[in-house]
């Protein structure tokens, strides 16, 4: 059995690894109290890491140019 974890799958796992934390991090700080500043910013770390995620996904992949064309 062969197991390779290509770069794709790495930045993919990333991403999705960042919408976590921002989210949990978000969740632990919410329990604590924030005040509307804190709220908004901890809304547009979300929605930036899933912005972040979206992208990673949708994104076409490069075509490999060859020299002297």
């Amino acid at each position: 059995m062969s197991f390779e974890i290509t770069r794709k799958d790495a930045i993919e796992w990333s991403s999705a690894g960042l919408v976590f934390l921002s989210g949990a991090m978000t969740g632990h700080f919410a329990a604590q109290g924030m005040n509307p500043v804190q709220w908004a910013g901890a809304a547009a770390a979300v929605l930036g890491s899933v912005a972040v995620a979206v992208a990673v996904r949708v994104w076409p992949a490069q075509k490999a140019v060859k020299a002297g064309d």
